[in-house]
């Protein structure tokens, strides 16, 4: 049997960090078993999915690296399929025109809650016939078993068990002929001969609900995968400060993908203490058996930890390609990025960094700024002299002609490095060692800036 997997995303807002995570699993176990990975855009719910918010999904696995099979699937698309389906229903005596009317399911739920008790819909028309005509256009509902219980063997969560009288017979096709999720889902995956459902553990309980179509139909239920929820760094459900923002919110703050797939296969699933995974090793290793059953807790500290490791082992060809840098002074930023990306995060910092390097580039001092470079104006001035002398602008030769300097006046590097890197980069906690920074910025736009502060300072 061919694996095949599917992520199916509704497009009511953007791709978040947990649907990231569960279409890389999908795509992992698909690509481990040599299978297919599918993609199906959700939108049943009319008023709330937007053509913006598939863009956005799109974008957000074209970003991530995860490549589906094929076209992927609108599930409006398929409507005529679902209504077919609920008719068909029908006919089985499996499902039953329901014409309760929303107000009577108001008074019923009131009423539940008025005696402490949990609403669970009971439909006097389960086993009647509409003898005459209504005002209400009936549901189609499905017969939920009354008896007995219900055992999905999932693979992540282990056998579990429901009783039947705790399912409802739940709406698969509206009164106004649209249909619900429930039966969409159940169709769709059925004609798509999805084999694995790999989806967060709050649909656990849609799975028993769902189980009742298949069935209904004689249809395979699928192997279902429940994978935990993504927590906040204390514990609680996600929110926007935790980290749940659009994935493409990561790329602009400057995540490389590769860095963002290792750090969600590692929330919830592992390979003994391995921490940096590459694609291919994630291919090879990737099971449900690791997939742990406890919730994860997103952390910044170690995605920006991982972020840095891939920053490092990039060319840094490659890292000026993702900043997208105009190649006017191609060499000069290559030369920076060189010791820059030891450094750095984010690509954002080297983007920040990168920024200093350019000619004619000047920053601001602030009132210490300006206290510190007045105090070493006349040693400033000196060393203006020093680097308009110099002939042997290189790393040695620059490195030899301050030490000289330093020598004669009876100081030491640390004596006047941090003001001249002050000078030089308008920061004074810039990157990179201050024999370097002289050399990348070159004679002319040294010079240019040391004139610079000492006519401000």
């Amino acid at each position: 049997m061919s694996v095949i997997t599917r992520f199916a995303p509704s497009p009511t807002g953007y791709l978040h960090i947990g649907g990231a995570r569960t279409a890389l699993f999908n795509y992992l176990f698909a690509r481990h078993n040599r299978g297919k990975f599918l993609l199906r855009i959700e939108d049943t719910d009319e008023k709330r999915s937007t053509t913006e918010a598939i863009d956005a999904i799109l974008q957000g696995l074209d970003w991530l690296g995860l490549k589906h099979d094929g076209n992927f699937v609108l599930q409006s698309k398929n409507f005529l399929r679902h209504q077919e389906i609920a008719k068909k229903l029908l006919e089985k005596n499996q499902a039953y025109l329901c014409y309760v009317s929303a107000e009577e399911l108001v008074c019923m739920r009131e009423f539940a809650e008025k005696k402490g008790e949990v609403f669970r819909f009971r439909s006097p028309w389960r086993d009647k016939v509409m003898s005459q005509s209504s005002s209400v256009k009936p549901v189609i509902r499905i017969k939920a078993p009354l008896e007995g219980e219900s055992v999905i063997n999932d693979l992540v969560q282990g056998e579990v068990r429901v009783k039947n009288s705790e399912l409802d017979d739940l709406v698969i096709l509206r009164g106004d002929g649209i249909p619900t999720y429930m039966l969409a889902v159940v169709v769709d995956d059925h004609d798509m001969e999805i084999t694995h459902v790999i989806r967060g553990d709050d649909h656990l309980t849609n799975a028993f609900r769902q189980k009742i179509i298949y069935e209904a139909m004689g249809w395979k239920n699928p192997e279902f995968a429940h994978i935990p929820l993504i927590h906040g760094s204390d514990g609680t459900k996600m929110s926007k400060r935790h980290g749940a923002i659009s994935v493409i919110e990561y790329k602009n703050m400057g995540y490389l993908p590769e860095a963002m797939r290792n750090y969600l296969l590692r929330l919830g699933w592992s390979h003994g203490d391995a921490e940096i995974i590459s694609d291919a090793q994630a291919i090879e290793w990737f099971g449900l058996e690791k997939v742990g059953k406890s919730p994860s807790r997103f952390d910044f500290a170690k995605l920006k930890s991982l972020n840095k490791h891939y920053i490092r082992g990039k060319s840094e060809e490659e890292l000026l390609n993702y900043l997208n840098y105009q190649l006017v002074q191609k060499t000069k930023f290559l030369r920076a990025l060189k010791f820059l990306k030891e450094r750095a995060e984010l690509l954002t910092d080297l983007e920040k960094w990168l920024e200093t390097y350019h000619d004619d580039f000047r920053g601001e001092f602030d009132e210490a700024d300006k206290k510190i470079i007045a105090e070493k104006k006349s040693l400033i001035g000196d060393l203006r002299v020093i680097f308009n002398d110099l002939e042997d602008w290189s790393h040695d030769g620059i490195k030899n002609s301050l030490n000289d300097f330093a020598n004669f006046r009876g100081l030491k590097i640390k004596d006047f490095g941090p003001v001249l890197r002050l000078i030089l980069t308008f920061s004074s906690s810039s990157a990179g060692g201050i024999f370097d920074v002289i050399e990348i910025l070159g004679k002319h736009e040294v010079l240019a800036r040391i004139n610079f502060a000492l006519e401000n300072c």
